[in-house]
């Protein structure tokens, strides 16, 4: 299990050349809720931003991500996924019970690296109330609804 923030910065390796292909800059997330792929920055001066599938990373380590080849890169393109930080972010959006709970604010995603499942979300209040009671992570076993305004999860 691991989550969005300590998986982003992570340099990627060829394991064939053992060359740095970039770092990872955010995740891709689908609208039922799986992680589809990473999405890595490449290049010092032009960067570049590509997407790599999750089901192609070789391994998923403390000090990096490890995948086979550099083709299995692909080049980003525009979709209906969203995305923790960037395009369609997440981060931050309103989490909702299916009863009609509020939650609090998307902080952190925690995630199965080998199938993409996201199987749990960190959920802050607010600065202060997280200095004085800290965030909190709530495990969901079914996907999320994700729309423009709300994240909504069942919570038993």
């Amino acid at each position: 299990m691991r989550t969005f923030s300590l998986l982003k910065g992570l340099p990627i390796f060829e394991l064939k050349t053992g060359a740095k292909i970039g770092e990872v800059n955010d995740l891709c997330v689908s609208s039922k809720g799986m992680v589809k792929g990473l999405l890595v920055k490449k290049g010092l001066i032009l960067k570049k931003t590509l997407f790599l599938d999750v089901q192609k990373v070789s391994s998923f380590g403390f000090d990096g991500v490890m995948i086979e080849d550099r083709a299995v890169m692909e080049p980003l393109q525009v979709s209906d996924n969203y995305t923790i930080e960037n395009r369609e972010r997440l981060l931050g959006r309103m989490m909702m019970t299916t009863e009609g709970e509020r939650l609090g604010f998307l902080e952190d995603v925690y995630f199965l690296e080998e199938v993409g499942t996201i199987i749990g979300y960190e959920i802050s209040d607010g600065f202060f109330s997280d200095i004085m009671e800290g965030k909190r992570v709530i495990r969901a076993e079914q996907p999320p609804a994700i729309g423009k305004d709300a994240i909504i999860i069942n919570v038993k």
